[in-house]
């Protein structure tokens, strides 16, 4: 008989969110370790660590009243502090996208044969550069979906159109590989060898 496998950290981290939303009320350290561990199966020990990420990210709300330190986190206001990050998030893809878009136009109009391998280099840096930040903020936003039911649909669509967002992005450097290879008569292995372009380039599924 195989062994029960035990909560992973995200499961950890939805199921204390979901207690405090449940419960709507102010705990003490103590209080939470008994009653997650009785109620969502998480182990006392691990608690405080669980409880601490979710305050350092802005979840779970803290105060110190006389000698004793109490947590909270309320639905409502959890609501309000993700759309507002989730706005933030969007806005910056989005300006990475143009910021890519312009770029990718640049290597595009960049003539080959001539000594402007600085500058195509130099091109290719910042793309890369851009295409690695965005996909910090879409992990950052898939972090974001784990604990608020009120949100997940927004963050579903709003992922979605990140990856349309990647993927317009991805279109525009095989437009540009096609237009260097009837343009110049190179052959796909040279194109992509010339601009550091990697085996498996593709679009997101």
């Amino acid at each position: 008989m195989s062994k029960k496998r035990g909560l992973s950290v995200e499961e950890k981290r939805s199921r204390m969110m979901d207690f405090f939303f449940e419960k709507k009320d102010f705990f003490q350290l103590k209080e939470l370790e008994r009653q997650c561990q009785k109620e969502k199966g998480i182990t006392s020990m691990s608690v405080k660590e669980i409880l601490t990420s979710l305050v350092d990210d802005g979840m779970v709300d803290t105060d110190k009243i006389g000698t004793s330190v109490y947590f909270w986190a309320f639905p409502s206001k959890a609501s309000q502090n993700r759309k507002r990050k989730l706005d933030d998030l969007t806005n910056r893809i989005n300006d990475l996208d143009e910021k890519r878009r312009i770029l990718a136009d640049n290597v595009k109009k960049a003539k080959i044969g001539k000594e402007n391998s600085e500058e195509r280099s130099h091109l290719l840096k910042d793309l890369e550069e851009k295409k690695q930040e965005k996909t910090s903020l879409l992990k950052e936003i898939e972090k974001y979906r784990e604990c608020d039911p009120e949100v997940l649909e927004l963050v579903r669509k709003q992922t979605g159109e990140a990856k349309e967002a990647a993927n317009r992005w991805t279109d525009n450097v095989f437009s540009t590989k096609s237009w260097i290879k009837n343009k110049f008569q190179f052959e796909e292995s040279v194109i992509d060898k010339q601009f550091g372009i990697p085996e498996d380039f593709d679009y997101i599924e």
